[in-house]
């Protein structure tokens, strides 16, 4: 039995470069840096003195006050992504039969508020803990809040896979609507997990930039980069069977053909390009592509010293020579590293680069690496017309996701 192809109805974001997907492109195409000074917490005590935050969000425009106050901040940008995906969508719950549709979505464990609750317990003893500590603190909660405001009682879920969480959602949505348990499925990632915690704890790893300039501090694939940028936000997708989108009369974005996953089975810090380049081949194989339709990668491209070179390796064992000639670009130059969100933003990015025929720049590549020698779209963006990408996420720990998303095809 043929599966069913997955296809993309519906996009929504809240990032560093915009509250909106419009926002986001623009910021994108013009090579803006969405990163600045921390002003989330007092960093003085800190070597890393930026980061890439969401910066005039309020909560209350999207869900009323108590949702605002019973759910971390991860929720709140979930929120928000989702019910710009669902408008773009057209979707009407009132249409649909609600077991037919869920939503797998991923985030971060939020450890500032695990660090505030202990401390809660701690000095004030265990009838002071917030009663929704469980719920508030869970990986699932941003899935749940999205299932409850939509009414969707079909799959609900979450995965997560560090880096990779956004892409590998995504591929799993759509491996749901494949199966057959779902007709639609809300897709992505949210994450707001920068905190003191959080920030001490990859500074510690050498895995931060230390670079005092916010404008010059993310800077994949060049010479000089000195690792990545924390950042936050959220990106989500609209997946539906095309038999179901077609019977809605909805504008198709996309197509979600291939997914590709491995594991490293290395090292809890250092990747292996074999095993990251198995699941960009893995990805290929299952939409039916070879490394010469690639017309674009949207690269993981953290701006770390061993990401990037490993990256860069793996590209060329999984497309060999053709990989000189395929453009790549790191989103991430301007949004920093939104960690669980991160592969959904990303798809999203390729989604509208296939629709505006644009490839946004890697910004601040100034001085090339001689282990990195590939296309990186250095500084200003190219018109280019694209109809397949790949986009690759590589999870801290060896966890890797890679998504093909084409042009639609009738």
């Amino acid at each position: 039995m043929r599966m069913p192809r997955v296809v993309v109805t519906g996009i929504g974001t809240v990032n560093p470069l915009g509250l909106n997907v419009n926002e986001f492109w623009q910021g994108l195409v013009a090579g803006k840096s969405g990163i600045g000074y921390i002003t989330r917490f007092d960093s003085s005590k800190f070597y890393v003195k930026v980061a890439a935050e969401v910066k005039n969000f309020d909560p209350t425009e999207h869900m009323d006050l108590k949702t605002v106050d019973r759910n971390p901040r991860a929720v709140h940008f979930g929120i928000a992504a989702a019910k710009e995906a669902i408008k773009y969508a057209k979707l009407n719950m009132s249409q649909e039969i609600p077991e037919r549709v869920g939503a797998c979505v991923g985030c971060m464990v939020e450890s500032d508020y695990i660090v505030r609750q202990n401390e809660m317990l701690q000095k004030r003893g265990p009838r002071r803990v917030e009663p929704l500590f469980v719920a508030k603190s869970s990986p699932s909660a941003v899935s749940m809040q999205i299932g409850m405001f939509l009414g969707a009682k079909g799959p609900n879920t979450s995965v997560n896979s560090l880096c990779a969480t956004g892409a590998d959602s995504i591929g799993t949505a759509a491996n749901f609507i494949r199966l057959g348990y779902a007709d639609v499925m809300i897709a992505g990632g949210a994450d707001s997990a920068l905190s003191p915690v959080g920030v001490a704890g990859l500074d510690i790893l050498g895995a931060l930039s230390r670079e005092p300039d916010p404008s010059k501090a993310c800077r994949p694939f060049d010479l000089n980069r000195s690792g990545f940028i924390f950042g936050e936000g959220a990106g989500i997708v609209v997946l539906e069977s095309e038999k179901h989108a077609k019977k809605r009369g909805v504008p198709i974005l996309a197509e979600i053909s291939g997914a590709g996953w491995s594991f490293d089975a290395y090292d809890q810090t250092a990747p292996a390009p074999d095993a990251e380049a198995y699941a960009m081949k893995m990805a290929m194989n299952y939409a039916g592509v070879k490394p010469k339709d690639i017309d674009y990668i949207n690269a993981h491209g953290t701006s770390t010293k061993l990401n990037d070179s490993n990256e860069t390796k793996a590209t060329k064992m999984a497309f060999g020579n053709w990989a000189y000639k395929i453009p790549m670009s790191s989103t991430k130059s301007m949004i920093g590293h939104i960690v669980t969100a991160a592969g959904a933003i990303e798809a999203i990015v390729c989604i509208l680069i296939m629709e505006k025929g644009i490839i946004h720049p890697t910004i601040n590549y100034e001085t090339p690496d001689p282990e990195c020698d590939l296309d990186y779209v250095p500084n200003v963006a190219r018109q280019a017309q694209v109809n397949i990408c790949l986009t690759s996420s590589f999870g801290l720990g060896g966890e890797n996701c890679c998504l093909v998303i084409k042009k639609f095809n009738k």
